[in-house]
């Protein structure tokens, strides 16, 4: 009883704390730069590990803020400390800086006409996971906190990250690399928050889940040797491009018939296939990449024990050889129980009970996880669909859209969620 009292009398001081008039006058003043630095971002995009000019702006508007900053954390990431005036814990903050290779296809003013090359070829690049959002809101929430210095105890840490996506072949890179060089240290880190834009969800909810809320992801490589011939005389070789349809068939039924989804989904996907050159040769080789998503440890360990079984044997049966390399690229996104119970009523403040909700795993991926296998972390979703629409578009598609109207919850949720932490604290 005495418990429920005192968290009552918590909630009710820093309601009264975090929402004083300059902190309204502050989100109102803030929302308009908001949108003008998620549009510019997005209009300006850089690949993973590349991000240059996007990290020049990011380090521009925090040391304007005061901002203590450091710069070319893991290649180009930025971190800023904002001590308060009051000594306490450190809280966490972290934005993804990078956009992804693909050609955008729409008529927004501000779309990206940027063009680069990604494993040798040339390729359009666009923000089309909402990472200019993240970035753009985190920046919203520096400024927000830094004229608010009074009301913070303790210090709040800006982790801008490069490479979420992925840093390009043979470089470190993203969250793994930030932690390896202390990004959670000095001053030491006790909770990090995240949020991540959702085109499928409406502006103004947020959902959330407690425990495993993303997937672990894992990338794979498989390289296929046959023999080449004339396309007329199949018999001469071994197709490898036969093979590789088979290696994937096989694939498959590891997830349908020897994974026990009714525990957790889990999912093996061929993105590439590379082989040949022209129409009538058979070709000596051929190339697979791909993405293994699990929610449990154990299952991670079986399907990768049965992959690597079934790729040699399947190209054996077929007079080929084959090799496959899987690689880590993310841990299981966890969300510390005991912190998203303590969050949730800041949560419920901000956006309103009923538009706080919760949900189920899911089979994306996120290296937020690796902030988290170090300290307690939150990583929460964000309404970016036009509420109303019957179309939304995916992420990591041309089509990809946000809506702007959304970005203020983020910064809102963001700067109150680390105010109630700190000050709880």
């Amino acid at each position: 009883m005495n418990k429920i009292i005192l968290t009552g009398l918590f909630l009710v001081s820093t309601f009264c704390m975090a929402q004083g008039p300059n902190m309204e006058d502050a989100y109102k003043n803030v929302e308009k730069k908001v949108i003008e630095w998620r549009r510019d971002i997005h209009q300006n995009p850089e690949l993973s590990n590349r991000e240059f000019k996007t990290a020049a702006k990011i380090a521009a508007h925090l040391k304007s803020l005061g901002i203590d900053v450091q710069t070319g954390v893991a290649h180009t990431g930025v971190v800023g400390v904002l001590k308060g005036n009051s000594p306490g814990k450190t809280v966490a903050l972290r934005a993804d800086i990078d956009a992804l290779p693909v050609y955008e296809r729409n008529d927004l003013p501000y779309k990206s006409n940027v063009t680069s090359e990604f494993l040798g070829e040339k390729v359009g690049v666009m923000h089309a996971c909402g990472h200019d959002t993240h970035t753009a809101i985190l920046m919203g929430v520096a400024e927000v906190l830094a004229k608010n210095k009074d009301k913070i105890k303790g210090n709040v840490k800006f982790i801008f990250q490069p490479a979420e996506e992925g840093p390009p072949p043979g470089e470190e890179g993203g969250a793994l690399l930030m932690v390896k060089e202390g990004v959670l240290k000095n001053p030491d880190v006790d909770a990090i928050f995240g949020l991540h834009i959702n085109s499928q969800t409406p502006v103004g909810v947020i959902r959330y889940k407690s425990g495993g809320a993303m997937a672990a992801a894992q990338s794979f490589t498989i390289n296929v040797k046959g023999k080449q011939s004339h396309g007329s005389q199949p018999w001469a070789g071994v197709d490898p491009i036969l093979i590789s349809a088979k290696i994937i068939d096989g694939l498959q039924t590891i997830i349908s018939r020897e994974t026990e989804l009714t525990q957790e989904a889990a999912v093996i996907t061929v993105g590439k296939i590379k082989s040949g050159v022209r129409f009538n040769i058979i070709p000596e080789s051929a190339e697979m990449i791909g993405t293994i998503r699990t929610l449990d440890y154990d299952m991670k360990a079986k399907l990768n024990k049965r992959m690597e079984e079934m790729v040699p044997m399947i190209a054996k049966a077929y007079g080929g050889e084959a090799t496959i390399e899987i690689r880590d690229a993310t841990d299981i996104t966890y969300n510390n129980p005991e912190l998203v119970t303590a969050m949730l009523p800041t949560l419920q403040r901000v956006a309103g009970e009923s538009n706080t909700q919760t949900q189920k795993a899911i089979t994306g991926a996120e290296d937020f996880s690796y902030f988290q296998r170090e300290v307690p972390g939150f990583f929460f979703f964000l309404g970016g669909m036009t509420p109303g629409n019957t179309e939304s578009f995916p992420h990591h598609t041309p089509d990809f859209l946000i809506d702007d109207s959304g970005l203020l919850l983020g910064v809102r949720a963001l700067t109150e969620m680390s105010l109630d932490y700190l000050n709880r604290s």
